[in-house]
């Protein structure tokens, strides 16, 4: 396991608060994003800036963090491929349990302990719980607009850009039908 860096905006010290329950710290931070924030489609470009506000509580078993996250991603609209920003806002609550209480929890069997976050050497890991705040709360098909559109599915030209573009595509399995439709008078037959 690699220790984590006070020096990371992501990290927090838990001496803030220290071990005695009721104790309450808030404080406010601008961190740069970490990466894979997001989606292929849609995401936090790595090092943009993230605006948090925390409130850290010692409790019993660790520390309760509280806090909203604010910021920008960007990516591709899903139907025309133009760029699309949207505002970034979740909260989080997330416990960080001490090692011993981690420990206690494995002993007397909890189901839960294997997805506690931790407290390591008295620091506190933000980067994961953003990742769950962040990560799901971005659209799964970004669109520039709601009624955007999209590409033509035969040239590929933004349909917003020209509204009555279309093209006379003729079904094969109708093709040969196509022929009775013409004008007779341009049909030439023979006679015998």
């Amino acid at each position: 396991m690699s220790r984590l860096d006070p020096r990371s905006p992501l990290v927090l010290d838990t001496k803030l608060v220290g071990r005695r329950p009721g104790t309450m710290h808030e404080l406010e931070r601008e961190a740069g994003a970490p990466s894979d924030l997001g989606t292929d489609v849609i995401r936090v470009e790595e090092g943009s800036p993230l605006h948090l506000a925390l409130r850290m509580e010692s409790v019993v078993e660790g520390v309760l963090v509280t806090g909203s996250v604010t910021g920008t991603a960007t990516g591709a609209c899903v139907r025309c491929l133009d760029p699309v920003t949207e505002a970034v806002d979740g909260t989080f609550q997330e416990l960080f349990v001490h090692a011993d209480r981690h420990v206690h929890h494995q002993e007397v069997g909890d189901e839960d302990a294997d997805e506690e976050q931790q407290i390591e050497d008295g620091y506190i890991d933000l980067e994961p719980v953003l990742r769950d705040t962040v990560v799901p709360a971005l659209p799964f098909q970004p669109v520039c607009r709601p009624d955007c559109p999209g590409l033509c599915s035969v040239c590929g030209q933004p349909l917003a850009e020209d509204p009555g573009h279309q093209h006379d595509q003729i079904d094969p399995r109708w093709a040969a039908l196509s022929a009775l439709a013409e004008d007779p008078s341009t049909t030439t037959e023979k006679r015998t």
